[in-house]
């Protein structure tokens, strides 16, 4: 057995644990491009501890999922700031830009002889300048992931940038910087940390590092995510939530995803719908396409065996089969009002091209099976 396991230099984990960021970053350099949010006031705490730290910033905001264009403005403007690294404050979106400002900062040809797709996709030609990762949501796990997903708006498409230079050199997961999230984001946000745990368990390069994260986090983000809806401010449920993201993005970092992942990423390139939400709304019909793939064509496959674990962790009762899992999690879906992806302004008439999209996706090679057109159009449907 061989395997490898990268993830970021540093992870500090805990309430209260962003009061050491400016004793933490000030190793890192005292120039610092500070990406925030569409409400950069909320992280003027963050400021504060780092004008302590006799660290001068300059702030970049993102507004919505970066763009292409987005994170070359954004190195532009590092550049010529004089920033000897970035912070990333924000959501899944914001740690994507910071992400990869920090490597145009270094690297300064072209970012489409670095991308994905609809680039060269080469490797970095120098490390990404040191980059630290706050995260103020709990779903993506993208302070500890090696790729940045931009957008290409002319396009339709959602690419990576993707090179193990892109890993924080920090990561401070501080859960009580979620306190604040309305129930619609948790859930959303929850559902993509839920299917990234599932997929990176069932998947083809599943290894006992990621199989430990994905067992531990896949039950905590499970019957976390209703606790914390339904009571925003109930810290226990905000640490499960935090954990399970941050272990989901260690996961999907060293052993990929699948199915559910392989389609939302052409839906959100197509429609701008939110991440979290397309995931919720695919997970269950995913993990049933899968299950009857896998029971009709490779009944002895081990992802079989993996799928009645999950059932049993999801419903807390061992008299269950696979199939009772993926029952579970619509039923959450429903109970926490997430919407269909219809409601997200998916058309009927798109699924074949969506389809098309999704079977080139790299996440797709990871899947515990290999999933027929027709398969993969019925798992959309069901979820429109």
């Amino acid at each position: 057995m061989r395997f490898e396991f990268t993830t970021a230099t540093q992870v500090v984990f805990g309430p209260g644990t962003l009061s050491e960021a400016g004793k933490l970053a000030k190793a890192l350099g005292r120039r610092a491009a500070l990406v925030v949010g569409k409400k950069p006031q909320r992280a003027q705490r963050l400021a504060d501890e780092l004008a302590e730290a006799r660290i001068t910033t300059t702030t970049i905001a993102v507004s919505h999922e970066p763009t292409v264009d987005d994170v070359v403005s954004g190195a532009a403007a590092a550049r010529r700031f004089g920033a000897e690294m970035v912070i990333g404050m924000g959501g899944g979106s914001v740690m994507d830009a910071a992400k990869a400002i920090s490597a145009l900062l270094t690297n300064e040809d072209s970012i489409f002889d670095y991308i994905e797709v609809v680039g060269k996709g080469q490797p970095l030609e120098l490390p990404a300048a040191p980059w630290i990762a706050i995260p103020t949501t709990a779903g993506t796990g993208a302070e500890v992931t090696r790729n940045a997903v931009l957008t290409v708006p002319e396009r339709g498409l959602k690419v990576s940038l993707r090179s193990p230079y892109l890993l924080a050199r920090l990561a401070i997961v501080d859960p009580e910087l979620t306190l604040d999230m309305s129930a619609a984001l948790t859930a959303s946000t929850g559902m993509d940390a839920l299917a990234q745990l599932i997929e990176a368990y069932v998947g083809t390069k599943a290894n006992p590092m990621t199989d430990s994260l994905c067992a531990a986090g896949i039950p905590r983000a499970a019957h976390a995510l209703s606790i914390a809806c339904a009571q925003p401010r109930e810290i226990s449920a905000r640490i499960d939530l935090s954990l399970a993201s941050l272990w989901s993005g260690m996961a999907l970092a060293n052993s990929g995803l699948g199915g559910v992942h392989g389609l939302a990423s052409p839906i959100g390139g197509m429609f701008r719908a939110p991440h979290g939400a397309i995931c919720g709304s695919l997970l269950g019909p995913i993990m049933g396409a899968n299950i009857r793939a896998l029971r009709s064509r490779q009944p002895d496959s081990p992802a079989l065996i993996r799928y009645a674990e999950i059932a049993r962790w999801l419903t807390r009762r061992i008299d269950v089969q696979a199939e009772d899992g993926a029952a579970w999690v619509n039923h959450l879906v429903a109970f926490l009002q997430l919407p269909k992806l219809s409601t997200l302004k998916v058309p009927a008439a798109r699924v074949s091209e969506i389809v098309a999209r999704a079977q080139e996706s790299s996440s797709m090679k990871t899947n515990p099976i290999e999933l027929s057109t027709e398969e993969v159009a019925a798992a959309l449907s069901e979820a429109l």
